[in-house]
């Protein structure tokens, strides 16, 4: 399965429903490798028989020349490129990623400044983004809005309201190193609402290390609530079908989740859910395996 929700045949012990939903983030906290590590076991992983469930490789545009000299004598390896700058940090970024020997740019990540006039912002990168229409042509453009710390405001839904005027996508964060980057499920249920009611596909970066919700251990000690990438795939379905959403968020016992589960419904809604960046593989993975719904 392509990011656009397109079909493809299984990969070896990959279900589709489950394929490519992992996008490789390594060098991201709280993983934080080596970017020559990094490079390296994600092209190592991909023939490996889970490797179907792995996507693009991610990484900022502040490592790009890095990444350059690493891949220049390589097949081109699958990027997904989070630019960290403004708006005007767009062109620059995306005319070295999809000029560069080694390098196949499939998506571009952004976020939106939480600044007063957030649709004004929203307007901003997508005057950006049209501006490079054609080296973007065949590039997913995921745009992330700022965080929602309760319910959405009406300039948060008026910038949704901007991006869905385009062919863009939006991207959740769902986690991070400290136990308050950690959405509600009452919270994450609104974002999943907000984008399916715009037709929005979405992703979801940071803290969905594992299938199921369960407590994460922070280096701090604490333990928050860590939501799980199997329960945001079932809430999408659920929210689609008009039923509770926040009740999948919010289950921990695997049974109910897998509970009827159809690969069928679920390779539909990868439509809309297409995709979460870890900076583990493993870790996801071996929770699949345990759940029976990978080979080893």
């Amino acid at each position: 399965m392509n990011a656009a929700g397109g079909s493809s045949s299984d990969t070896p012990g990959t279900p589709e429903f489950l394929s490519e939903i992992i996008d490789d983030a390594a060098i991201f906290p709280p993983g934080n490798a080596p970017l020559d590590r990094a490079v390296e076991d994600y092209l190592a992983r991909r023939p490996e028989p889970h490797g179907g469930l792995v996507g693009g490789f991610v990484v900022s545009d502040v490592k790009l020349p890095e990444l350059v000299d690493l891949v220049a004598a390589r097949d081109p390896l699958r990027l997904n490129l989070v630019v960290t700058g403004g708006a005007g940090a767009i062109e620059g970024a995306v005319r070295w990623a999809t000029r560069a020997e080694g390098l196949h740019l499939e998506a571009l990540e952004f976020a939106l400044r939480d600044e007063e006039d957030l649709a004004h912002n929203a307007q901003r990168v997508l005057a950006a983004v049209d501006a490079l229409d054609t080296e973007l042509e065949d590039v997913d453009l995921y745009v992330e809005p700022p965080r929602v710390h309760g319910s959405p405001t009406a300039g948060w839904l008026a910038a949704l309201d901007e991006l869905a005027t385009r062919e863009v996508r939006l991207k959740f964060r769902t986690g991070g190193v400290h136990a308050d980057d950690f959405p509600t499920s009452a919270e994450l249920s609104s974002c999943i609402g907000a984008a399916l009611d715009r037709e929005l596909p979405f992703k979801c970066t940071a803290g969905l290390h594992h299938a199921v919700r369960q407590r994460a251990a922070l280096p701090d000690g604490t333990e928050p609530w860590q939501h799980g990438f199997l329960n945001v795939l079932r809430a999408t379905r659920a929210n689609l079908d008009g039923e509770d959403t926040v009740a999948v968020l919010e289950a921990t016992d695997a049974e109910s989740l897998l509970d009827g589960l159809d690969p069928d419904a679920m390779t539909r809604t990868r439509r809309w859910f297409t995709s979460f960046g870890s900076c583990s593989v493993l870790e996801p993975h071996d929770d699949l395996v345990e759940l029976g719904l990978v080979h080893a």
